[in-house]
């Protein structure tokens, strides 16, 4: 497997390396990492957390190249590939795009396993759900199935890492650090996303966390049922789907994060269903989920790569 990682210099890019470099399939010697600000340096440069790694940013990708990833950011992936489409090496590659670009666009399957599994399999062109997206469409995906989803408001923390390494005023250490604010309310940019998969538009209500990795989301969903009864469903509905995890209480972010599970639980409140859901938003809210989906497309077992270990302490 020849796998490009297109902006390997930032988290989701780093991400990605740092899984693949220790997939079975893939390893360091079949990556190349393109970076155009890094081009030529040490990826320890960009991610000195790798250390002994001799792999060196490169400028573009190969000739030849069975996965590419398109870590560039929001605007910068559909340009990349009005750009490269023409080349062969783009045409028959797998192409994954952890980007808004495609998400919504026909002619690229959405890459939420759980749901579209069959589909991920036999595409060349996959379009990474966002990480919002992914811990509110798992969570609230049963409910709706069964028609339970109305005026739900779902309330999401995420860490600072979910707004990319560029540094900016809301993710410096100072301002985030002992403090918790509430942006993009009812305007998120996932909430197409969770539209087009639920059939409905949750009220999204987003929150900066300060803490760095994780995602908590938390809804409540008018209904009658109880909890043992909401959460068997689930259980049926995700089994076979090893990254998904049922839990009998309400999960915390250490229960995830440094994994590509996603843990859900259910409290039952007289005549309302809580909803928690937590990810961590770098791993199965982008580049786990992406690797996840490499394995699907190129047949592979989906758990391939991604045997994690949680950090609890």
């Amino acid at each position: 497997m020849k796998v490009a990682i297109v902006g390997a210099a930032g988290y989701t890019g780093g991400m990605l390396l740092r899984l693949l470099q220790r997939h079975p399939e893939v390893g360091e010697d079949n990556l190349c990492v393109v970076s155009t600000s890094h081009a030529g340096a040490l990826v320890t440069d960009a991610h000195p957390d790798l250390l002994g790694s001799q792999l060196r940013f490169s400028a573009a990708i190969p000739s030849a190249c069975d996965v590419i990833f398109l870590c560039a950011g929001h605007g910068n992936s559909r340009a990349w590939m009005e750009q490269h489409d023409v080349h062969h090496n783009v045409q028959e590659a797998i192409v994954i795009d952890l980007s808004a670009d495609h998400r919504l666009d026909p002619d690229w399957v959405y890459g939420l396993p759980e749901v579209y599994r069959d589909r991920i399999a036999t595409s060349k062109r996959i379009a990474n759900p966002g990480c919002f997206a992914t811990a509110i469409e798992l969570g609230l995906l049963r409910l709706g199935e069964h028609g339970q989803l109305h005026n739900v408001v779902a309330h999401a923390t995420t860490g600072s890492t979910g707004a990319g390494q560029a540094p900016s005023p809301t993710t410096h250490f100072s301002w985030r650090d002992n403090n918790l604010s509430v942006y993009k309310a009812f305007t998120h940019q996932h909430l197409d996303e969770i539209e087009m998969v639920l059939g409905m538009r949750p009220v999204m209500i987003p929150l900066r966390g300060n803490f760095t990795r994780g995602i908590l989301m938390s809804a409540v969903v008018a209904s009658q049922a109880k909890a043992d009864v909401v959460r068997e469903h689930y259980r049926q509905r995700f089994a076979g789907h090893p990254f998904v995890h049922i839990v009998d209480d309400l999960p915390d972010l250490k229960r995830v994060v440094g994994t590509n599970n996603i843990a859900i639980g259910f409290e039952d409140h007289g005549g309302h269903i809580l909803v928690v859901s937590v990810i961590d938003n770098l791993l199965k809210g982008a580049s786990g989920q992406a690797v996840q989906n490499m394995n699907l497309a190129c047949g592979f077992d989906e758990r391939c790569g991604l045997d994690l270990m949680g950090v609890a302490l």
